[in-house]
């Protein structure tokens, strides 16, 4: 940085005033502002104000003493006199409000010093290197700036991070972050991410997903069906899932007649029950319970699994002598739908024989939520 400016001489002003009583002449002499007598060489000399003032130049700012005055340029600046001659400014002390003081500028002194200032700062009207607010004048910033001494700073609205040139913002993907941030999917977008569900589910919380029930809200079943929802969608199921010999006795129920001859090797009713469960679910888990509804006495009821556990996926607990708990043992995965024949033996001492299924379907759902 180099600073010009002209050597300009010293103001001096003489009042005489005679006395009447004495008829003795008396001269008083007075320097202008930013000068003092001396008494030496008899003229107004130049008062160093960088030596004398405390903290006279702030913010980093070097104090350069000039006639009648004195300068705060920055530390780099260099002075170039009217004799081409150059000269380092010289170091003064500075304090931390950042706030650089102007010089006094005698009256027969005429601005007009060329003086060039470190980046982030200009000349002013007073020959005095002020901070640029980059922020006012061009905004280099992409999105926030924030004006600092001789510089300034640039930052970015949340959802963004400072690029390696400091300038520019770059969108932070919050997706590649963390993957617990959205239950099923998370989609980044600029400066920002949202959750999405898959089919069947609806966003809840911004975050999580929810089976939506399509049998309340809307589904295709016809009239002779039913709906059944599950996790993640539904199906449509006859009303009348019996099959010959059997007959339809009550709501999913069937029953084979007596009368029948192809019902003497067949079990007396089977009763339809559907179920959903989500996908693998935690191992051993206690899902469905089957229960005689009729008693005998002096009968004894026996339960087993007599078809659709051909993978060993679940396991029967008889828990009374008229109840017993389905169990699975091996985590499924989905979708994926299991039917599964649970029969109850019924006998006595007189031997008397019966059994009833409850057949149950099992939907396991795509998703583990």
């Amino acid at each position: 940085m180099m600073v010009v400016f002209t050597f300009l001489l010293s103001a001096l002003m003489l009042t005489t005033v005679h006395s009447q009583e004495t008829e003795e002449t008396i001269t008083y002499t007075q320097c202008t502002d930013g000068y003092e007598w001396d008494p030496v060489m008899q003229r107004c000399k130049d008062i160093d104000e960088c030596e004398i003032v405390l903290d006279a130049c702030k913010g980093g700012m070097k104090c350069v003493n000039h006639y009648g005055g004195y300068l705060c340029l920055p530390r780099t600046a260099q002075i170039i006199v009217n004799n081409g001659q150059q000269e380092a400014a010289p170091d003064s002390t500075s304090n931390r409000n950042g706030n650089p003081i102007s010089r006094r500028t005698p009256p027969d002194v005429q601005p007009g010093s060329n003086i060039q200032c470190a980046s982030g700062y200009q000349a002013s009207d007073h020959n005095v290197c002020q901070d640029i607010n980059e922020c006012d004048t061009g905004n280099p910033c992409a999105q926030l700036c924030y004006n600092i001494i001789g510089s300034f700073l640039c930052q970015c609205n949340q959802g963004f991070e400072l690029s390696p040139d400091r300038i520019n913002c770059d969108d932070v993907d919050e997706c590649r972050m963390s993957t617990f941030r959205c239950q099923y999917q998370c989609v980044n977008e600029p400066g920002r991410y949202s959750c999405v569900c898959p089919d069947g589910y609806q966003l809840v919380r911004g975050i999580n997903c929810q089976d939506i029930n399509e049998c309340e809200v809307g589904n295709e079943c016809r009239e002779d069906e039913m709906c059944w929802n599950y996790y993640g969608g539904y199906r449509c199921y006859p009303r009348n899932p019996c099959q010959e010999p059997y007959v339809l006795a009550s709501e999913n129920r069937c029953v084979c007649p007596v009368s029948s001859a192809l019902c003497r090797d067949l079990p007396y009713s089977i009763v339809h029950k559907y179920m959903s469960i989500r996908s693998d679910r935690s191992v051993p888990s206690d899902i469905f319970q089957i229960q005689a509804t009729t008693i005998f006495p002096n009968t004894i009821n026996t339960f087993r699994i007599k078809s659709g556990n051909e993978n060993g996926d679940f396991f029967l607990r008889q828990t009374s002598p008229v109840s017993a708990m389905l169990v699975l043992v091996k985590p499924l995965s989905g979708p994926r739908e299991h039917i599964i024949d649970l029969e109850m033996l019924t006998v006595n001492n007189m031997n008397y024989r019966s059994s009833s299924v409850l057949r149950l379907t099992l939907i396991v759902g795509p998703y583990s939520f």
